[in-house]
């Protein structure tokens, strides 16, 4: 098998099969990973793709654009696009990813992955929060999200996830007057920091974390639990 990832976290999902040819500029984990790259997520090189002459292109359906896709399929390249809502339904197409990779038993990592989410660790109390994505314009999740529901199942129930956008500009004046329990600032797509982001915020809790343990479903979604929950824990002291 000849594999391209257009998608990070299924890159660093299907590296270890060792069928990886091609991935995007945005493709950080595993570290040095040494293959073509073949554009961004929203801008892949189509022709550079199909010079790579790969059995299969590893799509998903909100990281990639259709017009991309069909052009790759008209290309004569099969592509699997993948659909990712909640925690269960990744798993679920993390196994379909790496058999279609030809993968002939489960990654350790896969089976760590279901075990630490069939009994996440029970939150003390459920919490609110908000979770920007962006600013310049402030953009928060919304509806029907996986990371939403990442933090759903760790006791945290963000605000805006009964918005009809998924991804809804809001003002952040309005982030404010929600008077959140915590507002959760995660370090992707949006690199918030300590310096910048919290200032937002004054007199609210605020929860510096890992984009890659809140928005990827992949290897790091075996440690994400403990990861997650430790930051959580840290921003109510």
């Amino acid at each position: 098998m000849r594999v391209v990832s257009l998608v990070p976290s299924l890159t660093e999902a299907v590296a270890e099969t060792g069928t990886l040819v091609g991935a995007t500029d945005w493709c950080t984990h595993p570290a040095g990973l040494d293959v073509v790259r073949v554009g961004g997520t929203k801008n892949p090189k189509v022709d550079r793709i199909v010079a790579l002459a790969p059995d299969l292109v590893i799509a998903n359906e909100e990281e990639n654009r259709v017009p991309d896709l069909a052009a790759l399929r008209e290309a004569g390249v099969e592509v699997l696009v993948t659909e990712v809502r909640d925690v269960p339904q990744a798993l679920r197409e993390l196994r379909r990813v790496l058999c279609a990779c030809g993968a002939r038993t489960s990654p350790r990592w896969l089976d760590e992955a279901e075990e630490a989410w069939s009994a996440p660790p029970p939150p003390e109390h459920r919490r609110t929060a908000v979770v920007p994505i962006w600013r310049r314009p402030w953009m928060v999740l919304g509806r029907d999200t996986f990371a939403g529901d990442v933090l759903s199942r760790l006791g945290v129930d963000h605000l805006y996830a009964g918005h009809a956008e998924r991804y809804p500009r809001i003002p952040v004046e309005e982030l404010r007057a929600a008077a959140p329990d915590v507002v959760v600032l995660p370090d992707e797509p949006y690199r918030f920091t300590a310096d910048d982001g919290p200032e937002a915020f004054p007199g609210l809790p605020c929860a510096l974390v890992s984009g890659r343990h809140l928005t990827w479903y992949g290897p790091s979604l075996a440690e994400a639990p403990r990861v997650l929950g430790e930051a959580l824990r840290a921003a109510s002291r």
